[in-house]
């Protein structure tokens, strides 16, 4: 069971890495202005923007050692436990408030969380899976996610950051398959993972991710930012392990609907926590400008 421990030690860089680029954002918003192609590298002149891709970078070494020794269907709902991690972070950080309706929602999650991975009990499961199933897998999210990114065009802030932060969720979960094979690929020898394609989808499928994720945090509202990505990405990533992975969860009736209500609780959880996630000043000049 170590990819439990590693996948939590993931959560816990990639909330150090979010808050960290979430307050890049809000001290110089214009940074994030101008063109969507741009962006990343416009961001990368922010140093407190660069400590924040560094700890995304150790969260996905991380990930990929968890998903490279466990299943889709474990590490990545474990994930979720990022957004329990980035509520002391953001307090410390970037000014957040932490309430009791906080913590009891950071409880919550926690609870739902380890009575999902003890009934669901994920099991079985592949190194990778035929070219046709990628291609299905690849064509959905991919589509889903753009179809958002045109649909936040124009919408409403706190719309946009829904649609952007879901968007770039399904992206996530992509990768997360994505980073599954090619470790297994690198277990038979570097030269390897770049013989084959899974490496270079990783790193388009990479870098539009970031991209979706730093425009959807670039809107400052940063509550529905982080609850739908942190909501689509763990969903979509255990319909993967099943879809290509062939991982299977409890099938029994009983089994199948505690799974359920563990994952509604869960994320029940995360839209409690994600929506204190504005700093005040942020919330009131929100409130003050127009949609």
């Amino acid at each position: 069971m170590l990819e439990i421990p590693l996948a939590l030690v993931s959560a816990l860089l990639f909330a150090l890495g979010t808050v960290l680029q979430q307050k890049a954002s809000l001290d110089a918003p214009s940074t994030a202005e101008g063109s969507h192609a741009g962006l990343l590298l416009r961001m990368a002149r922010r140093p407190i923007w660069l400590a924040g891709i560094a700890a995304d970078a150790l969260g996905f070494v991380a990930q990929a050692v968890a998903l490279t020794v466990g299943r889709v269907a474990v590490v990545q709902p474990l994930l979720i436990a990022s957004v329990v991690f980035a509520l002391p972070l953001g307090a410390r950080l970037a000014g957040q408030r932490v309430g009791r309706r906080d913590v009891g929602a950071a409880i919550l999650v926690t609870v739902a969380l380890a009575v999902f991975l003890l009934v669901a009990n994920p099991s079985g499961g592949r190194g990778d899976a035929p070219l046709h199933a990628w291609l299905i897998a690849g064509a959905a999210l991919g589509g889903a996610s753009a179809a958002l990114a045109l649909l936040a065009r124009g919408a409403p802030r706190r719309l946009r950051a829904a649609l952007l932060g879901a968007a770039a969720g399904l992206l996530f979960a992509l990768c997360a398959a994505l980073t599954k094979t090619v470790g297994e690929q690198v277990r038979h020898g570097l030269p390897s993972a770049f013989a084959h394609w899974q490496l270079y989808a990783l790193a388009l499928a990479g870098y539009a991710s970031m991209t979706l994720n730093q425009l959807a945090l670039a809107t400052g509202a940063l509550a529905p930012a982080i609850a739908t990505a942190t909501a689509v990405d763990p969903l979509a990533s255990v319909v993967l392990g099943i879809a290509l992975f062939e991982e299977t969860l409890a099938t029994s009736a009983l089994g199948a609907a505690a799974v359920v209500l563990a994952l509604a609780a869960t994320l029940a959880g995360i839209v409690l926590l994600a929506h204190e996630w504005e700093p005040p000043a942020l919330a009131r000049s929100a409130r003050r400008a127009p949609v």
